[in-house]
């Protein structure tokens, strides 16, 4: 049986395998259907995928995934994927609602910036909606600086420091 929680109390954050692609499937149609106004993808987008759609996501290498689980649900989750010009990107943050306000997001982003290190990046990139202050807010107190942008999306990287 997987622990509700770490010794902290806090929602246990695992790494996805193909194998948790149900988990994945509920934190991402939480996701979008809780905070659609959040992201760019759409509900209807994913929603009548199937179990091959969903693994498909977890079976590619240049992909990594971080689940937050709370009494064996997902209460937030985060991806990285390699750009095909070779920079990692977050993606897919989301904490649900009854998670915020405890770290939650700066704990997941940093396990992106941890697997994006592992892949010789030294930077990672994401896309957030320019309308969506409290992301950019976040994203701004955790080292990300506006480095672009394109239509409703404001583009922000941060460079990752060495580690020794």
């Amino acid at each position: 049986m997987r622990p509700a929680a770490d010794a902290a109390g806090r929602p246990v954050l695992r790494a996805v395998t193909p194998t948790d692609w149900p988990l994945w499937r509920e934190a991402r149609i939480a996701a979008l259907t809780v905070s659609p106004e959040a992201f760019k993808a759409r509900l209807a987008d994913w929603d009548r995928g199937g179990e091959e759609q969903w693994r498909a996501r977890f079976d590619d290498p240049a992909a990594y995934g971080v689940l937050a689980v709370a009494d064996a649900r997902p209460v937030g989750m985060a991806a990285g994927l390699l750009a095909p010009d070779g920079v990692p990107e977050l993606r897919s943050l989301w904490v649900a609602g009854e998670a915020r306000g405890h770290g939650l997001a700066a704990r997941l982003i940093a396990s992106v910036e941890t697997w994006a290190h592992g892949t010789g990046g030294g930077l990672v990139r994401l896309s957030v909606l320019a309308a969506n202050a409290p992301a950019i807010a976040l994203y701004e107190r955790l080292g990300y600086a506006p480095d672009g942008g394109a239509g409703q999306e404001l583009f922000m990287t941060k460079h990752l420091r060495e580690t020794r």
